[in-house]
């Protein structure tokens, strides 16, 4: 049975339970006088101290208190709390009355300042519950917060490490340099650049990537570098695109992200094609979002499985890094063309 509890109604049920016992050593101890129905009284002040909290709680998760800035916290806060002690109270003491469970040998005070009392010792009560709910909550989304970071460093370096070994396996070096030595004598010009492509995207994958973003611009360069070797490689069979709006280059976006889907759509898109295609990458504001689009020739029941590790690993990375605030969608665009499209917050 209490593994069914959740976490929630074990502290309610725990917090309002000490509360009783509390209640319960103090009149056994310490009262010098008998109180008329002590219990029922002790029983209906903790059933409707669990029924208005519990009410609380939900006005606090509808309206959402707990993602307002500070000053509106405190406010709400303050504001939830006296408000529900007053109902509390006034619930009490009515409760009261209509069963008759008034204590008799007690001082004879007028039903203001009953009502007053009890809201006062109410409000001391919601207040600590709401204290403590706040800051468990708070504890709680900061230790989020720590889990999401430790979870995106280490899909960051699994990343690098996957794009390391596609990078330096033998058969992209191989045909890289099959490709730089049939133009050693033919052009040696574009040898020297296809070298320099080569010696770029390697030391990219070596290196050990500390941040969580970088400019778009950085990635772009790596991808250009990388489609220039696979075009020495498919020669006419492949064909690239770039339609780059130039305000969108020091946008940040996760490394290796674009590079992992232009990578997918060559190894799964245009080297499955017996007469190639096209690679196009795009990048433009769109209805104050940045957005990023890879179309390869291709169809994408033979593309990508949607449980790959490039497809996974870009969700997986736009979840952690914006919270929800980023999509990623990969889909057939028409009967020869796969889409890959990423939309992201603008940071200004």
């Amino acid at each position: 049975m209490l593994k069914k509890l959740s976490t929630y109604w074990m502290c309610q049920l725990g917090g309002w339970g000490a509360n009783f016992v509390i209640s319960l050593f103090f009149y056994l101890t310490l009262s010098t006088r008998k109180i008329d129905n002590f219990f029922f009284l002790v029983c209906l002040g903790i059933s409707l101290g669990i029924l208005f909290s519990h009410l609380m709680r939900m006005v606090i998760k509808e309206y959402h208190f707990l993602q307002k800035p500070l000053q509106q916290q405190i406010f709400s806060f303050v504001s939830v709390t006296l408000l529900f002690a007053i109902l509390y109270a006034c619930t009490n003491v009515a409760i009261e009355k209509l069963i008759g469970l008034k204590d008799s040998t007690g001082p004879k005070i007028s039903l203001l300042n009953e009502i007053t009392r009890n809201v006062i010792n109410d409000f001391f009560l919601l207040f600590i519950w709401n204290l403590i709910y706040y800051i468990f909550h708070y504890v709680e989304r900061n230790r989020k917060q720590e889990v999401d970071t430790l979870k995106l460093q280490s899909l960051v370096k699994e990343l690098e490490l996957k794009t390391i070994k596609s990078h330096i396996n033998p058969h992209f070096i191989f045909n890289a340099l099959n490709s730089i030595r049939a133009l050693v004598d033919e052009n040696p010009e574009r040898a020297r650049r296809a070298i320099t492509e080569l010696s770029n995207i390697l030391r990219s994958s070596m290196q050990t990537e500390k941040l969580e973003t970088v400019p778009l611009e950085r990635e772009l360069n790596i991808v250009k570098d990388y489609l220039a070797l696979e075009k020495m490689r498919f020669e006419e069979r492949l064909s690239i695109e770039m339609d780059i709006d130039e305000d969108t280059l020091n946008q940040p976006i996760p490394p290796m992200m674009l590079q992992t889907l232009v990578e997918n759509a060559i190894k799964h898109g245009i080297s499955k094609q017996i007469k190639g295609g096209v690679v196009r990458v795009a990048s433009d504001f769109v209805n104050d979002h940045h957005e990023l689009v890879v179309q390869n020739t291709g169809q994408l029941s033979s593309v990508i499985n949607h449980d790959g590790f490039g497809v996974k690993s870009t969700q997986d990375r736009l979840n952690l890094l914006y919270q929800g605030k980023a999509t990623f969608d990969i889909k057939n665009l028409d009967d020869d063309t796969v889409e890959s499209r990423i939309i992201m917050p603008v940071i200004i």
